[in-house]
């Protein structure tokens, strides 16, 4: 029997990593946050003042690249020996990420190292093409989804919180623009599958949410026990 596997797909701002993480840890199942694997690689690209549109530089430096993502008070990403937890999270980082992300070499080096995950663990992985690339033999598929103005007040909240100066208007045009290149582009494009259960999260509190899924869980188990 394989580690069970929950594959939460979804665009920007659904609640996929916040969900994900409250249900990996109710769970007692390991968490795996792709974005923060891709957005690393898209910060250290930036720091070595790499060309974007340097595919062949981009590739050399994601084989090159050790990447490891463990929770304990807070989920921390350490990208070669270095906590880049904090700084994964700006918003050029954030803009940048789909140059990396398109890159197919990139993303069968990342896919690689996310399967892995699954050798030693039951685990709840977030992205956009877990379900169809990733794992498309997991156990359970969630695509989770919210309308674009209650994903860029979600993404307006986060910032003001940080402290960072936000206009709304410019999120929702962010967000509607990350979701045309997440569900256009070529490689392992965002699409909702037809084994996935499909949440709309507009209007649930996170731990709705999170309880759908674990219920969703148990019946799984239950019926294929």
């Amino acid at each position: 029997m394989k580690n069970f596997v929950i594959a939460i797909d979804g665009p920007a701002g659904a609640g996929k990593s916040t969900v994900a993480k409250i249900v990996a840890e109710k769970l007692g199942f390991l968490y795996i946050d792709t974005g923060a694997m891709y957005r690393a690689l898209t910060l250290k690209a930036m720091k070595k003042n790499i060309d974007f549109g340097n595919k062949e530089e981009l590739i050399k430096m994601a084989e090159n690249t050790e990447l490891k993502l463990y929770q304990d008070a807070k989920y921390r990403v350490i990208m070669d020996g270095e906590d880049v937890s904090e700084e994964i999270r700006k918003e050029e980082v954030s803009r940048n990420t789909h140059y990396v992300a398109s890159i197919f070499e990139i993303r069968e080096i990342l896919w690689k190292m996310q399967r892995k995950f699954r050798e030693n663990s039951n685990i709840v992985m977030e992205g956009r093409d877990i379900g169809s690339k990733v794992f498309p033999d997991a156990q359970l598929k969630i695509y989770l989804d919210a309308s674009v103005e209650e994903r860029a007040k979600r993404r307006y909240l986060q910032l003001k919180e940080k402290g960072e100066i936000a206009d709304i208007e410019e999120i929702k045009k962010e967000v509607i623009e990350r979701d045309k290149k997440d569900r256009n582009r070529k490689i392992a494009p965002l699409v909702k599958l037809p084994d996935a259960v499909y949440l709309d999260t507009t209007n649930l509190t996170i731990q709705e949410v999170v309880e759908k899924i674990i219920n969703l869980y148990h019946q799984k188990l239950n019926s294929s026990g």
